[in-house]
């Protein structure tokens, strides 16, 4: 291992055998559009071996999260055929549809974020990156927001069991309530989720005052944004709230949930993030040298997405990029790729009532954390 890269890609094919319906918004074949465009960079740590292999998560690793009960009735749901009383579980809803091989799917996606896991923490490397990861919604009995098994959650449980102290950031536009959830109680966990705010998006939670309760209390840290944010208040929000944040907690690994649905134009969000300004978070993450659990998360737009974690793990590699894209890859995804080439977008500034509406949010927001939070976590 002494001569290996210190970052790999946790990934497998197997991702693309798998699909929630031609009409729903979360498009599996994202994933493996990222990994062209990785390859098109000449990203990849190796030709022959371009990635480690995911494999399926194992069921003594979900059940840290998820109760017996709801795996058996994901089970059952795997053939794609919705189970007696399903609904109760969240599953067969628009957002949760059953599909052919749903619990082989999620079971995939989990055990891709643990490898990434012992990657780090038994493997001898700084970073790892699971693409398909990142599903933060799912409850321990409950599918939710896109999302079957929570395996940010199931990563990150095996880690604390092993005595580690965790950071969980989450860029993603939505709440990362079920991450939260999950460790709301324990000040071994420190989650931080920046997302749009409750009142104008799903999951209609995430407000400063869900700070943790018993030992974790002021634990959990949320920074939700208006719809007018644009680069320099996200960035400033970012830096006056998290490196301060994570820097008292001394974790010893760094998980991310790298959604890129902030970004400008995605189908579901109404943030205004640039993947340059995206790229500009990765880089500071990247600064501060922690052992990197790095995964995707939500994105809407498939172009953008496959932009975004490109980026992404060009920084992780500290590589820069040229900003056309691929000739190659421009003509093998005509269609994803469309009238712009090129890897960066141009920023937006928002201006008017809209700006000042979103400033005096993030002023609030980061005023009312540095009061509650930051004497709690030694910031």
């Amino acid at each position: 291992m002494s001569g290996a890269p210190k970052e790999v890609l946790v990934f497998s094919k197997r991702f693309s055998e798998f699909s929630y319906g031609p009409n729903h918004p979360l498009k599996v074949e994202r994933l493996q559009l990222t990994m062209d465009l990785i390859a098109a960079y000449g990203l990849m740590p190796s030709a022959t071996e371009p990635w480690v292999e995911a494999t399926p998560a194992e069921e003594q690793d979900l059940l840290r999260v998820h109760s017996e009960e709801y795996l058996n009735v994901l089970k059952k749901a795997n053939g794609g055929e919705a189970p007696l009383m399903g609904w109760r579980y969240g599953l067969g809803s628009g957002d949760n549809p059953v599909f052919p091989g749903v619990y082989d799917w999620s079971l995939l996606v989990t055990g891709a974020t643990v490898e990434c896991g012992r990657q780090v923490v038994r493997g001898g490397r700084q970073i790892a990156f699971n693409v398909a990861g990142g599903l933060h919604h799912a409850m321990p009995s409950r599918a939710s927001g896109f999302c079957y098994l929570n395996d940010p959650a199931v990563g990150i449980a095996r880690m604390v069991e092993e005595g580690l102290r965790v950071v969980y950031l989450d860029l993603d536009v939505h709440h990362g309530d079920g991450v939260e959830a999950a460790f709301y109680g324990t000040d071994r966990v420190l989650t931080i989720s920046l997302h749009q705010h409750g009142w104008t998006i799903f999951p209609g939670t995430g407000f400063p005052d869900e700070m943790g309760e018993g030992a974790g209390t002021g634990y959990a840290v949320n920074v939700p944004l208006a719809p007018g944010t644009d680069d320099g208040l996200y960035y400033w929000a970012f830096m006056e709230v998290v490196p301060p944040l994570v820097h008292a907690f001394r974790p010893d690994v760094l998980v991310t949930q790298l959604g890129t649905d902030a970004l400008t134009a995605d189908a579901l969000g109404r943030l205004n993030l640039s993947i340059g300004g995206f790229g500009r978070l990765m880089g500071e993450i990247k600064s501060w040298n922690y052992k990197w659990v790095a995964l995707g998360g939500g994105g809407y737009r498939p172009i953008n997405v496959a932009r975004a974690w490109t980026m992404a793990w060009a920084v992780m590699r500290g590589l820069d990029l040229p900003d056309e894209l691929p000739a190659t890859f421009v003509k093998g995804h005509p269609l994803e790729v469309g009238p712009s080439t090129t890897l960066s977008d141009p920023p937006i500034k928002v201006t008017g009532t809209a700006a000042a509406q979103a400033r005096d949010l993030a002023n609030l927001v980061v005023a009312r954390i540095k009061e509650r939070i930051f004497p709690i976590v030694g910031a």
